[in-house]
């Protein structure tokens, strides 16, 4: 029975000793090295902590594999990560902080400063002295030996609505169920050499970094700047010869938007998944012409429910204007749509909240019993004995082929004008125009007007208005436009609704 993420690690390492499991810019490691040095890790945290354990350690992260190492070393000790980017404000990194209340800090030569600017009076831990010492395997084995798999690994930081990030909690079990499932949908073996795109406190990283591990494969960590250089994003695809990577949909509509592919093409993938945002099939369709071979999956979930629940292996030509569907459950996930007041399943063909329950489910906010409560619910379906399940205020509809469709956020439906719309749809038929490279919707509820921001080469409202007028009613039409020749991107390489919303909305 497995109970830990680490047996992928244990067992990979012991196949495959001398193959290099992680690489960055600068450093690789091998399977062997990876283990070593992460039970050296293990080790001292576990000595400082009196071998304390299932405590939150936050690791202050760079796009490096040390990183991971600290990650690792976290969970040999029998404690949770959380990744937290030292280059985020001090402010939102004491907020973490503040929330967790962490057992200790992790740091490198390069984050150690970042702690200079924030409010924390417990243990900072030095990285690479950590992984100087003595790996003390009796001590390690004692910690295994107590270890469940509901055990928390990592906690992982999403926005909260009254300012405050909110810390998602999974546990070892919820990945392990992810990742088997992976493997069996997908194929992944241990040919896989996946390029890592998602920042390591992004949850899509989880998919990159625990499939490696699984597989026995190699990952790649992509520099940034390569997404800024696409041209040379090819060369590195085939230099490194990655054959798999799980992106967020705007890392494949920048090369859409370059038209790279006319140029030259990555030779060696075989696997495109992507998911975080809907993906506009005008992007979709440029990657399958020039990469018929391939399988491309869209995947959906939030992050409380252990990053995806659904997927769709696009198996069927799509015209640019309609709508992908989100797929599937995956095995040992059950989903079903609730109406309004979440008390009942809607009818057939009708649109409702996409209701989750399984083993993927997170175990909820960490120190926020509130909001858990609020989002993880009691399963109304079923009202003879306790069962969770995650509401994830998105709203979809079922295809006659029994496809799930995504439809929009439920606050993305908006009530305009007398009738009842979904943003979404008006982005959808944007997307798809030929000449706008990327485009999202606001309701500005005190105006009640619909805005809609959209990338492009120039300035091209007349037209845009024109073409919409094909495919959309009037009634649907974006009252305010605002052109960018870039539109901002969060972290999470997803658009910044956020930053649009307090510059153009709200100010």
């Amino acid at each position: 029975m497995q109970r830990s993420v680490l047996d992928y690690l244990e067992q990979s390492a012991e196949k495959f000793p001398d193959r290099t499991v992680f690489a960055d810019n600068e450093n690789k490691v091998t399977y062997r090295e990876f283990q070593a040095q992460a039970k050296a890790v293990a080790t001292g945290l576990a000595q400082r902590l009196n071998m304390k354990t299932n405590q939150p350690v936050v690791v202050l992260i760079e796009r490096k594999i040390e990183s991971l190492r600290g990650f690792f070393g976290v969970i040999y000790s029998g404690n949770f990560y959380a990744p937290v980017d030292y280059q985020m404000p001090a402010k939102r990194i004491e907020l973490m902080i503040e929330t967790l209340k962490p057992a200790a800090v992790m740091v490198t030569d390069t984050t150690r400063r970042v702690m200079e600017q924030i409010t924390y009076d417990g243990n900072i831990v030095s990285l690479q002295e950590l992984t100087e010492t003595a790996v003390e395997q009796g001590m390690l084995d004692e910690i295994a030996r107590r270890q469940i798999d509901t055990d928390p690994l990592y906690a992982m930081f999403t926005s909260g609505s009254t300012g405050v990030p909110k810390g998602v909690l999974v546990s070892h079990r919820s990945v392990i169920d992810l990742i088997d499932n992976f493997k069996y949908e997908f194929g992944f073996d241990e040919t896989m050499i996946l390029g890592n795109q998602a920042p390591f406190d992004f949850d899509v990283s989880v998919k990159d970094i625990y499939s490696t591990l699984k597989n026995g494969g190699t990952m790649y960590v992509i520099p940034k700047m390569m997404f800024s250089m696409v041209a040379r994003l090819i060369d590195y695809l085939n230099e490194k010869q990655i054959n798999t990577v799980i992106w967020a949909t705007s890392a494949l509509r920048i090369v859409e938007n370059l038209n790279v592919f006319s140029k030259k093409m990555p030779r060696y993938l075989r696997t495109v998944m992507f998911s975080g945002e809907v993906m506009p099939n005008k992007v979709l369709n440029y990657w399958r012409k020039y990469l018929p071979e391939v399988m491309f999956v869209n995947l959906y979930g939030p992050t409380e429910i252990t990053c995806n629940c659904t997927f769709y292996k696009v198996d069927r030509p799509f015209a640019d204007e309609e709508a992908l569907p989100i797929g599937i459950a995956f095995k040992n996930t059950d989903l079903f749509l609730l109406d309004g007041d979440r008390k009942n399943e809607v009818e057939p063909g009708q649109v409702g909240e996409i209701c989750v329950r399984g083993s993927s489910l997170a175990l909820g906010y960490y120190n926020n019993e509130e909001r858990t409560r609020e989002a993880f619910i009691q399963n109304p379906l079923n009202p003879m004995y306790p069962e969770t399940i995650y509401c994830t205020g998105d709203l979809a509809q079922y295809a006659e082929d029994g496809n799930l469709m995504f439809v929009s956020r439920k606050d993305y439906q908006i009530k305009h004008m007398g009738h009842r719309i979904e943003l979404s749809e008006v982005e959808i038929a944007v997307n798809a125009l030929p000449f706008v490279e990327a485009a999202c919707c606001i309701y500005d509820t005190e105006e009640e007007k619909i805005v809609l921001f959209y990338q492009a080469a120039e300035r091209c409202d007349r037209e845009l208005l024109k073409q919409l007028g094909k495919n959309l009613p009037k009634y649907m039409f974006p009252n305010r436009l605002e052109y960018f020749e870039k539109l901002p991107l969060n972290k999470n390489a997803k658009i910044d609704r956020t930053w649009l919303k307090e510059n153009y909305i709200l100010s």
